[in-house]
């Protein structure tokens, strides 16, 4: 099954990888951050079989203390 938007998702999972790790960050530590599992987390930053809400995108984007365009830019 193809996403749609499936490169825009691969960015933004890259992103935030980046992002949380730039801060000394687990997939764990923000999972718990903005109340989802490890798992989606995982999933998230690597768009495996998932999409994700603006809502996620924004709690992620508070917890990294970061504006929510970063999360967006390409690299």
């Amino acid at each position: 099954m193809k996403i749609p938007y499936e490169n825009e998702y691969k960015q933004l999972g890259l992103n935030i990888a980046y992002y949380r790790k730039k801060q000394g960050l687990t997939q764990e530590n923000l999972a718990e951050m903005i109340d989802v599992s490890r798992t989606h987390m995982s999933r998230i930053e690597t768009s495996y079989k998932s999409t994700v809400s603006l809502d996620v995108v924004f709690a992620i984007a508070k917890a990294l203390d970061i504006d929510v365009i970063k999360l967006f830019e390409k690299r």
